[in-house]
């Protein structure tokens, strides 16, 4: 699936966003504080923002994740003005005061114009999201960063929410994957799933990234797997095995099953508790299938390790044989069973 693709099932603001977020290559986390500062001031109702005002949204939120993790790939080399370096040595003062320093704030001023702010609506080779969220007027002091009524309204409808979660997953997925050792495992060996928490973890370290649900909502455009509505902020949202995990213990007790991994993540979507309650360990239908199928290739199309992990599924996982598509191996599944 193209990015084209991801966008023609819902052509709207919201699929242009999380093309942007969800599928765009990852050098460094700069995109993510500034999706986070355009959700912010978005969700206040600003139109009109000025740079210097942005800058601080954009920079503190940097800050507060450069203190967990690395930003940009260990064995990449900063030098002394690179934005990540001033952000690390302004790091202590900026979280004591909750305001970036004067010299954080006038790095970001200075560097955010002729770098993030270009590359937020590029995709992968050369294209853009068809949709923009912001532009950036004026000169000098009297710089102003305008939000689109495209953002303005992404960032105050009822998947707003999802939107700001769905962020902070991926940030956090890339995050990991730059952490020395940690991200040529990812690479190699793809995420695990850890379901007294539901959270993806790093298979060599044990290493929570992320939620499944926030890591996995945006590539469903948001949508129950099963019933094909939105999942609402207040609605109890639950992890569907779409292969029902029974069907291991059925099989396993009268000789063995023969399938792949049904604790696996190309098997597992978020629906409405509710759904997934009435679907309880009945097989999935076609139209279940075809979401899956096509969720899983929207997967394919973001940078590691949620890829990867279903790079391995795809290749590893019939015995025997590699599917060429998610709808083969699908087939092959429901075929086994």
């Amino acid at each position: 699936m193209s990015g084209r693709d991801f966008y023609a099932q819902d052509a709207s603001a919201r699929a242009s966003w999380r093309l942007a977020v969800l599928m765009g290559a990852n050098s460094r986390t700069y995109k993510f504080a500034l999706g986070h500062a355009l959700l912010e001031f978005g969700g206040q109702g600003q139109e009109s923002v000025p740079l210097a005002e942005f800058a601080a949204a954009y920079s503190l939120a940097l800050v507060r994740h450069c203190a967990q993790n690395p930003q940009a790939p260990q064995a990449e080399k900063l030098g002394e003005n690179d934005f990540l370096t001033i952000a690390a040595q302004e790091g202590a003062g900026t979280l004591e005061t909750g305001r970036p320093t004067e010299r954080l704030l006038a790095a970001a001023v200075r560097s955010m114009p002729t770098m993030v702010m270009q590359k937020f609506h590029n995709l992968r080779g050369d294209t853009k999201v068809p949709h923009t969220f912001y532009q950036l007027v004026g000169t000098g002091r009297h710089r102003v960063v305008q939000l689109t009524p495209d953002l303005l309204q992404l960032a105050r409808s009822e998947q707003a929410a999802a939107l700001t979660a769905e962020l902070g997953s991926r940030w956090n997925i890339v995050e990991t994957s730059f952490v020395a050792g940690i991200g040529r495992s990812l690479i190699e060996e793809g995420v695990l799933i850890d379901w007294d928490t539901l959270q993806l973890t790093d298979r060599r370290r044990r290493r929570s990234v992320t939620g499944i649900v926030e890591a996995t909502t945006g590539f469903q455009h948001g949508r129950c797997l099963i019933c094909g509505d939105a999942l609402g902020k207040s609605d109890d949202i639950a992890v569907d095995h779409v292969f029902p995990f029974s069907l291991m213990r059925r099989f396993g007790s009268v000789g063995s099953w023969h399938g792949p991994d049904l604790d696996a993540l190309w098997n597992l979507a978020p629906a409405h508790a509710t759904c997934n309650g009435t679907k309880s360990d009945r097989l999935p239908r076609p139209l279940e299938l075809v979401r899956l199928a096509v969720r899983n290739e929207a997967i394919m199309q973001s940078p590691h390790p949620l890829r990867r992990t279903l790079q391995l599924s795809l290749s590893n996982a019939l015995p025997d044989r590699r599917a060429p598509s998610w709808s083969d191996f699908l087939q092959a599944v429901q075929t086994t069973v």
